[in-house]
């Protein structure tokens, strides 16, 4: 664990008062992770970018509303989701959905200290990411991308702990069928 001088509940407390360069320092620490999330259920880098700056301009506006700075990360997923979602609703008569379907953008499976079918599997697990319901699709990415606790998916989502592990087991149970032939693939 990397430690921080000043941590996030410091930063968050003092941008609340004002403090702009400790917001910065704030969005700098949170600004890959919301936007890799963003990107992960949008699909689009352009689209992902342009909510993630609408994430921290309404983090900004609000951080006076943050009862606890301990719940920043499940608060500022919380607003992500929802920005992504109303662009979804936005675009869902000219689109149907269509921009739900994630890029490939992991790194492959080290075997032994080497990559193994990096490109072909990116493909197959966008491809399979893409099969899921846009609710599965997010409670793997943020279980498995984003690292969140089910009590905190539960809170992002807005929906009980008992739904998010339905989903994220669903999905996964999913996935697994999918990507089974990829996993055998070149092994005698």
């Amino acid at each position: 664990m990397i430690f921080r001088a000043v941590e996030d509940a410091d930063l968050i407390r003092q941008a609340a008062r004002g403090n702009v360069e400790s917001y910065n320092l704030l969005v700098s620490r949170w600004e890959k992770r919301v936007y890799n999330y963003l990107l992960r259920i949008t699909g689009n880098r352009e689209d992902a970018l342009d909510l993630a700056q609408d994430v921290f301009l309404k983090t900004y506006q609000n951080l006076r509303k943050l009862d606890d700075p301990g719940r920043f990360g499940p608060w500022i997923y919380r607003i992500a989701h929802n920005e992504a979602y109303s662009m979804f609703r936005k675009r869902r008569p000219e689109a149907d959905g269509a921009e739900l379907a994630p890029e490939g953008t992991g790194t492959g499976i080290t075997v032994g200290g080497s990559t193994v079918f990096p490109v072909e599997l990116n493909l197959a697990v966008a491809s399979a990411l893409e099969r899921l319901s846009p609710e599965q699709r997010e409670a793997v990415v943020l279980k498995i991308y984003q690292g969140f606790k089910f009590e905190e998916m539960a809170e992002i989502l807005s929906c009980p702990v008992s739904t998010v592990k339905s989903r994220l087991y669903t999905a996964l149970e999913l996935l697994k069928r999918e990507l089974a032939p990829v996993g055998t693939r070149g092994v005698s």
